[in-house]
């Protein structure tokens, strides 16, 4: 069974742009919301996304936290694009920036439309409390935080968000 043991963490600063060798615009919507999985009726997230030209059917299971099982398959993209249209709530546009540092790679999620000024940095790991190197411009820890999993930034974007719950106050 595959396993994603996946750290999140908000970004404090651009400098991370200058290490960024590729970058990948991204499109995804979910088949279920958010409402299904706090009320018990399904047991995992169902995500279709678009990366670059390439459509994938993604089922992550509900735990919160940085371990849960995931399941990712690559389907043609007319498919991706049909299947996204069907998708509930709102849709996720953001461009994936990779970088590497301390021998690891990082994935720097840049979000735009409705979750625009929403910068998440996202590290898998081959077990929850393996060491990492911290970079300068990494920030606070969210990855127990549900408001910042794509399918609850879907359902409630990050511009609806309080000065608070955005950290400005």
């Amino acid at each position: 069974m595959p396993i994603e043991i996946e750290r999140k963490f908000l970004v404090v600063s651009d400098a991370w742009r200058a290490a960024a060798h590729a970058v990948v615009r991204m499109a995804q919507g979910y088949i279920n919301d958010m409402d299904a999985l706090d009320a018990g009726r399904q047991r995992a997230s169902v995500r279709v996304r678009i990366a670059g030209e390439e459509g994938f059917l993604n089922l992550k299971s509900r735990e919160t936290g940085h371990t849960r099982q995931e399941f990712d398959y690559p389907i043609p993209l007319a498919d991706a694009e049909a299947l996204l249209a069907l998708c509930v709530g709102g849709r996720i546009d953001k461009r994936r920036h990779y970088v590497r540092h301390g021998g690891r790679l990082w994935e720097i999620d840049e979000f735009l439309g409705d979750n625009a000024g929403l910068v998440v940095a996202e590290l898998e790991l081959e077990q929850a409390d393996a060491a990492f190197e911290r970079p300068a411009w990494l920030g606070a820890e969210v990855t127990d935080a549900q408001r910042y999993y794509n399918l609850a930034l879907a359902a409630r974007p990050y511009s609806t968000w309080s000065a608070a719950e955005r950290g400005d106050e």
